[in-house]
């Protein structure tokens, strides 16, 4: 059975021109609040146009950590995660040294965990830093898709593995997030399948509850004159996309704008759904598409023949049916839900838009965040990133966030 609880006009409390005397409000928009079997479902209007949450991030970050020349801590490479520890220390995974760099509330660097290798506490494939309960920092990495937990002083205290280590690497479960409890978000998806599963899994691998099968990202198995199989993605497919929102668990395929969040114990509690008009791709995406694709072939210094059949693979792969609806989720300190959305192809639009979700599910506006700024996590005051600047230097930034 069906039941509507709850119907809301909300307000956007700040829009991007100021309204003069005698102006026409802001438009409302409404949020439907219902229960289906016990689960609750939201349904949102799409925020108007060019309004936004009275939500301010300062206009420079109050750190930085990141040098173009000098000591060799503030040099980075490959800072794709960071994360902030409850004292204000900030640790940074740099793949391209394979390290943990622990800095201080103003981005002086104390100590450095890990390194290249395979011993105890060291990595070959780092990827991912995050907290673990007691102040520690886990961080996991691709070789045997292993986990590392270091105390808070940084001294490394075990590691293990998620699932069965006797499973091919492409079988096991590969670790998203940490849970405050110390549960682990995990993705299993086999090399060539479109559709993975979730679970969650306690701090020593094994099973807690799993959050079921969901559709993935749209693969093409092609086979060439020689009989070898290989797989290709459709252009602008769609992902699943997962990650945390206060105890709940989001795993959403991004085709359509719907966010479904799971329990702790696996089964759906919430779907959050806002107004979006799916597009389809055209062939005047084509470029963009070949000209993204072809920049991971061609910083790698590729030999020139493997990289012109790239670009004819890229030429000729199919789009998808709409592009995405969003391209990401992120659950800040405080219970709110950032959703990203997906930037079209030839949208210059600078900086990355926002849609933000109060605890309910309940559209509360838009939030865009600065231009380049990869976000690593959001905090209740801040905005934790990293950002490369024209010159390809690498840094991760903290910036203040003031929420009205």
């Amino acid at each position: 059975m069906v039941r509507t609880s709850l119907i809301v006009l909300t307000l956007p409390l700040a829009t991007a021109v100021a309204c003069a005397p005698g102006d026409a409000p802001p438009t409302l928009f409404a949020t439907e609040v219902r229960d289906s079997a016990g689960i609750t479902i939201v349904e949102n209007a799409r925020p108007p146009d060019g309004s936004r949450l009275e939500w301010r991030i300062g206009p420079e970050p109050t750190v930085s950590i990141g040098v173009v020349e000098g000591e060799e801590p503030y040099m980075l490479h490959g800072a794709f995660s960071s994360v902030r520890l409850p004292d204000g220390r900030i640790v940074v995974a740099n793949l391209g040294s394979q390290e943990l760099r622990v800095f201080d509330s103003s981005g002086s660097h104390l100590a450095t965990l890990g390194g290249r290798g395979e011993g105890p506490g060291e990595f070959t494939s780092l990827v991912h830093v995050a907290r673990w309960p007691g102040d520690s920092i886990a961080a996991w990495h691709t070789a045997g898709l292993g986990i590392a937990v270091f105390d808070s002083d940084g001294r490394f205290g075990r590691s293990f593995a998620l699932g069965s280590s006797e499973k091919a690497i492409w079988l096991r479960p590969r670790a998203q997030a940490v849970r405050e409890v110390g549960d682990v978000l995990s993705i299993t998806a086999p090399e060539g399948a479109d559709t993975a599963v979730v679970e969650l899994r306690d701090g020593e691998g094994a099973l807690l509850s799993s959050l079921g099968t969901h559709r993935g990202r749209e693969v093409i198995v092609t086979t060439d004159e020689r009989g070898s199989r290989y797989l290709r993605f459709k252009a602008y497919g769609r992902e699943l996309v997962a990650g945390l929102w206060g105890d709940h668990v989001v795993a959403s395929p991004n085709d359509r704008y719907e966010i479904r969040a799971f329990g702790a114990d696996g089964a759906l509690a919430r779907i959050v759904r806002r107004s979006h008009e799916l597009r389809a791709p055209t062939e005047a995406d084509r470029a963009p598409y070949v000209e993204e694709q072809l920049s991971y072939y061609e910083g790698a210094n590729l030999p020139e023949a493997l990289v012109e059949r790239a670009r004819q693979e890229f030429e000729t792969t199919p789009f998808a049916a709409t592009f995405p609806a969003f391209s990401s989720i992120l659950g800040d300190a405080t219970g709110h839900l950032w959703v990203e959305a997906y930037q079209l192809p030839r949208d210059d639009r600078p900086g990355s838009l926002w849609t933000v979700f109060g605890p309910d599910g309940r559209a509360l506006g838009f939030v865009e965040t600065p231009d380049g700024l990869e976000i690593h996590e959001i905090g209740e005051d801040y905005i934790l990133g990293a950002m490369e600047d024209d010159l390809g230097v690498e840094s991760v930034q903290l910036w203040p966030l003031e929420r009205s």
